[in-house]
Order: structure tokens, then sequence, then C-alpha cells
């Protein structure tokens, strides 16, 4: 018990254990004081995760397609068009309530449904972080090979069957390492590393796509490279390129609100993300499909990792500048890998498996935890080439997109925005999210419908026969499983309604829990009105000073102390469940960011 209570995390005092279970510092709203992300810093955020080698190495897949470079250009812009306002939906409980994606999805999978969902989420993000720090191995590789020369004539002292050399896995555990300090920092504080990156990347980005222009003597050999396929092929193949965009942001989609959760307002997290999705990505890509076209020209082959390709450079004699150019290129490769594993992998990571077990692991742990997942999982198996890589895109996407489509449609077209947040900390039995033993059967009838559209599908990308329109539904598996979840959410909803505002409610954001506030809020008699009984009308309008009733900017009061007596856990649980229903009826606590306009 004395090393149990050494390894807790900080919790709150009197916690019941499952209150203990259901938060701590992490899982709880964000306090206003580390809501630190502006407009800008959403900004450069995307501008720095778009800039790693994952996102050239899927643009240059499209090319190995047999798409011609305007045509790959073409998807890369659908695609990551598609993605944004994808993003911007799923992040606005984050922005509006300050709370992260293990929180956000027990709204509708439930308090304790919504493991599944984190672990789904997790697992995802521990393959990622391997995946991310197999690249960056390799960025490291290229570097050291421009300095000294004979890394690359290191001996082999692994079997064939390890899939890796003792060369790059001594490239790929400095890369780990390299990477371990940066998880140390919390998020409200790592925006600054996403500022650098966003610098340092994409100059060397713009140099490495001048330099292979140059190689390939001009653009004529690359912009004359006509398609290789033709017909439907050619149409399916634009497909399934442009949903391998979708696919790689699968993941970001759904976690949206762990960094929207650190928004200043919640008009920070919706444009920037609408626009800057689609225009950084579609750049970066557009380096990246030239740079591998001009392969083509250079060396008669489309080589699609641009690692490789510094790679070749190095090749036979290469001069002192050569050397300095892909050193200097590897250097600014290496830091934008160190960027996005921590961005798209180890917060995510750490907030999921906080989660899952918030008495022993907060996000920093989870970092560390995802990091020795991560080597252990040898995911240098899965870049071993692009088919295999956008085929690992495409299966995963498929349970991701189901949980996206249930947790938008749930905030958006059944609570309407409507929260009570001191519920998704509580296992009130009358609490919005207990629903049935804390599980939403209805959210995990639609996510397994969304599921089920693609398994045929998934059968064939596996090697199996199976009937034509079952891959050409596969090909779309992230709208298939995000509609499909969707629709099957919202009817059973419809047929089996959960408590909260009833069908007549108006979209309108706000918490309604009694005792909670979330940075400056104002509640006002009519609203109290409006949404007695739980039936919202959702109506706003202005109102005289007189008939406003100023709530204040309080500090957060801490949402999880309750005396612990024991076995008096359950009668506390319900008698703060009786106390919390009547006080919430009669309470509204805006949270609709009128500073903002959004």
């Amino acid at each position: 018990m004395g090393l149990l209570r050494r390894i807790e995390v900080n919790k709150a005092p009197g916690a019941s254990y499952t209150q203990q279970f259901l938060s701590n510092e992490d899982l709880a709203p964000v306090s206003e004081e580390k809501q630190k992300w502006g407009t800008w810093n959403f900004i450069f955020f995307w501008i720095a995760d778009s800039f790693n080698v994952n996102t050239w190495m899927i643009a240059s897949s499209m090319i190995q397609l047999g798409l011609s470079w305007w045509q790959a250009w073409i998807c890369v812009w659908l695609g990551y068009t598609m993605v944004g306002p994808f993003v911007a939906l799923n992040a606005r409980p984050g922005a509006i309530f300050h709370i992260t994606f293990p929180v956000v999805a027990r709204t509708s999978f439930g308090l304790f449904g919504s493991l599944w969902c984190t672990f789904n989420r997790g697992v995802m993000a521990c393959i990622w972080y391997g995946v991310q720090t197999s690249i960056g191995g390799d960025c490291v590789k290229v570097m050291l090979r421009a300095i000294w020369p004979s890394v690359n004539n290191i001996p082999n002292h692994l079997p064939a069957s390890s899939g890796t050399t003792t060369r790059d896995f001594m490239c790929f555990f400095l890369f780990w390492l390299l990477s371990l300090p940066a998880i140390w920092f919390p998020i409200h504080k790592v925006r600054h590393l996403f500022t650098l990156k966003a610098i340092v990347a994409p100059t060397a980005g713009v140099v490495f796509f001048i330099w292979c222009i140059v190689k390939a003597k001009g653009v004529g050999p690359i912009v004359s490279q006509p398609s290789n396929v033709k017909g439907s092929g050619l149409g399916w193949a634009m497909v399934a390129s442009l949903m391998s965009c979708i696919s790689n942001m699968a993941t970001l989609i759904t976690n949206a609100p762990d960094f929207a959760s650190r928004a200043t307002t919640p008009a920070a997290a919706l444009w920037p993300q609408v626009f800057s999705i689609p225009l950084t990505f579609s750049l970066v890509s557009f380096l990246g499909i030239i740079v591998s076209s001009s392969s083509m020209a250079i060396y008669g082959e489309a080589i699609w990792s641009p690692i490789d390709l510094l790679g070749r450079f190095l090749d036979g004699e290469p001069s002192g500048a050569t050397r300095f150019g892909v050193w200097f290129i590897g250097m600014s490769f290496t830091i934008a890998q160190l960027g996005t594993n921590i961005s798209a992998n180890s917060v995510s990571a750490g907030c999921d498996l906080t989660a899952l077990c918030p008495r022993f692991i907060n996000i920093r742990r989870g970092g560390y935890i995802a990091a020795i997942v991560g080597i252990c999982i040898l995911p240098w198996n899965l870049l071993k080439d692009s088919n295999r890589f956008t085929s690992y895109l495409s299966a995963y996407s498929v349970f991701l997109s189901s949980i996206a489509g249930v947790m938008i449609t749930e905030y958006y077209l059944i609570r309407k925005g409507h929260y009570r947040v001191k519920d998704l900390y509580n296992s009130y039995r009358h609490g919005w999210y207990w629903y049935t033993w804390g599980i939403n059967f209805r959210a995990y009838a639609a996510y397994i419908a969304g599921i089920l559209i693609n398994v045929v599908g998934f059968a064939g990308a596996t090697g199996r026969s199976v009937p034509t329109a079952a891959t050409r539904i596969y090909q779309l598996s992230f709208f298939s499983g995000f509609l499909v979840s969707s629709l099957v959410y919202y009817l059973l909803n419809l047929k089996w309604p959960v408590p909260g505002p009833g069908p007549n409610a108006t979209f309108f954001e706000c918490d309604l829990s009694a005792s909670m506030e979330i940075g400056g809020v104002r509640s006002t008699r009519r609203d109290r009105q409006n949404l007695e009984d739980g039936r919202a009308t959702g109506r706003t309008e202005r109102r005289s000073d007189e008939e406003e009733e100023d709530v204040g900017s309080h500090k957060r009061p801490h949402l999880f102390s309750q005396p612990s007596s024991g076995s008096a856990d359950s009668k506390s649980d319900d008698s703060e469940s009786r106390k919390d229903k009547a006080e919430a009826d009669a309470e509204v606590v805006s949270v609709a960011d009128s500073e903002s306009g959004s």
C-alpha cells in the first residue's frame, strides 16, 4: 500500500474510489491560467504538424499509385479541405467547456463505456508514436551519414527476421532518447516547440524542393510526367489517395478536444483550424509531390520517402556542400518529427491513458508509456512499402470514424450544446451520462454499425476475395463509418431519448451544472425558466441590466471534494445525486464566449 500511495497522482481531498477512477488533475476542466492557446498558436500548431515526413510520404505514395503530380495535388486539397470542418466540429466541446477527448467521449458513450473509445484512441496514438519515431530515426541516420559517411558501413548483428539492422536501430534509439525530454513539458508550455518547428521545418522544405528541381534540370521533366492509370482505375486511385489524407487525420479528428481545451476563446479553435489545415497540409504535400516526381526524372523511379531520397544524394562521393545540405535538411526534419510526435501522439496518448487509470497516470506518465509501447511494436515493419502503410491507415480509420460520428452527433443533434459538466465526473444514478451502468448502448450499437459496413471490404484489403461493391465502400471507409454511426445513433435516440434537453430544444452551448462555473459566466432568471425540467429552448436575447444576474468570474471550485466515509460512498453518491438534480433544474451557466463572437 505504501508503494501505491507513492505512485498515485494528485487527487482531490476526500474523493471516493469512484471519483478517483473518473478524475485527476489532468482530466478536470482546464483552469483559466492554462488556457493559453490563441489564434496564432493554433495556426503555428498546424503549420508545425503538417510539416513532417509522414505528410510527404502520403503525398508521394500517390505518385507510386500512378497519378500525375496535379492529380495527386487535387486529391490532397480535397482531402484536407474535408478534414478541417471535422476537426473544428469535434474540437468545439473542448473549446467551450475546456475538457479533453476522454471526458467529451463520456457524454456519448457513458462514464465507463467511453473507456473503450479512449483505449482505442490510445492504442492508435502509441502505434503512431512508434511510426513517427521510426521515421525520425531515418532522419537521424542521414544526419549522421552526412557527418560521418562510415556510419553507412556499420556491420549488422541483428537477424533478418527483426526487420531492421544494427545501424538503423541505433538511429531509431537515438531519436527515441531525444524525444523523452520533450514529453516532460505540459501542454500549455509545449506550444513554443511548435513555433520553432513552424519556422525551421518549412525553410528546410523549400530548400529541398528547390534542390530537387535543380537536380531534375527544371520543372519540365517533372510536370510532363503523365498518369499511369486510366478510366475507372484512375478514378478509384484518386479516391484512395483522397481517403489516405483523411485517414491520416482520423486520430487528430477524434482527439481534437485535447488541444482545443487550452483555447483562450472558442473562436481561436474554430476558423484557424478550418482554414489552416487544408492550406498548410496542401502546401507541404505539394513539396512532397514535386520532390517525389523529381526522383522519377533523376533516378528513373519514384522514391516515396524524402529521407530515402536524401540518402541517395549521399551515395557515391558527395561534395562537402551536398553533405552540409543533407545534414541541414535532415536536422530540420528531425525537429519536425519531434514536434509531430509530441503534438499528435505523446499528448494524445497521455490524455487517453490518463482516463484509463487516472489514479496512477497523468498526461506526462501516459506520454512515457506511449514511448515504451512505440519501441516494442517494431514500427519499422509498417513502413516497408507504401501499400502496406496506406492500408494500415485506412484500416484503423474505420474504428475512429465511427467514434467521431457518434461524438459529433451527440453534441450538435442530441444534446444541442447543453452539457452538465459535473455529471462527467460523478457516478450519479440520475446523472445525464450514467445511462445504463455507465454505458450508453445506443452509442455502442451505432459504433458497431459503422464498423460492420466496412468489415467485408477490410477482409478484401487483407487479400480475400470479396464483392467489388464491398471494396468500394471500404475505400470510402471514413465517410461510410462516420455517416452510418451518426445516422444510427440519431435514430436510436429518437426511439429511446437520453436525459437532457428535449427534442424541441434549440442549439445553445451552456453548462447546466449547479455547482460549477467555467471562466467568466452569466446566468439569468429567464435562462433558468427556459431550462426547467431539462426542456431547454436555447433562445438567447439581449436583456436589460436589471434583469441580468451576474454569476461572476469566480475561481473554479474543486469538482470532486466529497467526504469519504468508508462504506458510505454509495449513500453519499445517491444523496448528492438528488441534490444535484434539484439544483441543476434551477440554474444554467452559459459558457458561450461573447467576446469571441463564436
